[in-house]
């Protein structure tokens, strides 16, 4: 579906904008130039006091930029640390700044709540590389055997799933079903990154990330040279080997403490670019060297279309009942073993 955000009229960088907004770029004015922010700040206000003003909430995830993660953001973290934190909020309206898969858990985990996502063509090549009929076709393949199925698809074939899991917990999830061998899917490479944790015969489906795919052993191993002392952090959507030349290997959240807790002042996300952006600010003292990937799909949301989808209740994530009820299970029966760390 194609989407079309009505304008935003240009705001105007006022002196009562400006001292609303002081504070934020106080925090922000190193990522962000001052040209930039004359431009931006007047939609962050505007943001800010109108999601007041209607009862909303906005959660951001950890690829969005600095501005909509610090700026207008209630809520930031992972795809599942933020569908829990939509069930702990008072307000009835859920903007989530996201892609689409991220939104469809919030709502499966809070039917009787609005979920609004800005653009709905902020998809995911991981949540696109499988369908439906993919998932019944390979239970006919391999019957009996358990499907296990990663928190970044879409609902649909989470409700084809026995049990979810997240990048942190898959091990523990595949392990939980006390079985020789399970499917797994969508993505090829944590399912390959999961079979050298685990006895389990894994059977893998040939999903990708289009972010993580591009990063390669000897790109790691060139920063290293050139940056001495350099730590890198991989997430485990990387292929195997990009992993193995990691020092640490985790989820968002796991290399956002695993960054917290370390001496290292050079260090290398190889993840999402804006990971690192909204990282740096936590930590000014540190280098963050930047391979700059960016996902396409996550940066389709703006501040642009953040307040188009606040003014006009726009656009609205639903999941059919059956597929809701499906899904929930999957995703409780994950949650039962225990959230992304």
């Amino acid at each position: 579906m194609t989407t079309t955000t009505p304008r935003v009229e240009q705001l105007e960088y006022t002196a009562e904008v400006a001292a609303a907004t002081a504070h934020l770029y106080e925090q922000l004015r190193d990522l962000v130039p001052q040209a930039e922010w004359r431009l931006q700040a007047p939609l962050i206000h505007e943001i800010l006091r109108l999601k007041k003003e209607i009862g909303a909430v906005i959660l951001a995830h950890n690829y969005q930029v600095p501005q909509i993660f610090y700026g207008v953001a209630d809520y930031q973290g992972d795809s599942l640390g933020l569908a829990q934190a939509a069930m702990e909020v008072e307000e009835q309206t859920i903007v989530f700044c996201g892609v689409h898969f991220m939104a469809e858990t919030a709502k499966i985990l809070n039917p009787e709540k609005t979920v609004l996502i800005p653009d709905l063509e902020a998809g995911c090549s991981l949540s696109e590389s499988i369908t439906a009929e993919d998932v019944r076709l390979l239970r006919q393949r391999y019957p009996d055997v358990p499907v296990v199925t990663y928190v970044n698809t879409p609902a649909a074939i989470k409700a084809e799933s026995d049990i979810c899991c997240t990048s942190a917990n898959a091990r523990a999830v595949v392990e939980s079903l006390a079985v020789d061998r399970v499917i797994f899917l969508p993505d090829e490479y944590l399912a390959r990154n999961v079979q050298k944790e685990t006895d389990v015969e894994v059977i893998a489906w040939k999903g990708r990330c289009i972010v993580h795919e591009q990063f390669t052993v000897e790109q790691l191993r060139a920063y290293r040279s050139q940056f001495p002392g350099l730590l890198i952090l991989a997430h485990p959507e990387c292929a195997p080997e990009v992993c193995d030349e990691a020092d640490f290997v985790g989820s968002t959240t796991g290399m956002t403490r695993y960054v917290d807790g370390s001496d290292a002042q050079r260090i290398l996300l190889v993840t999402e670019c804006s990971m690192s952006d909204n990282v740096q600010k936590a930590h000014p003292e540190k280098e963050f060297v930047r391979p700059c990937t960016l996902c396409p799909h996550m940066k389709k949301i703006t501040l642009e279309n953040t307040l188009a989808s606040l003014r006009h209740r726009q656009y609205e994530v639903d999941v059919p009942a059956d597929v809701r009820a499906r899904a929930y299970k999957a995703v409780a029966r994950m949650l039962r073993i225990g959230r992304e760390d």
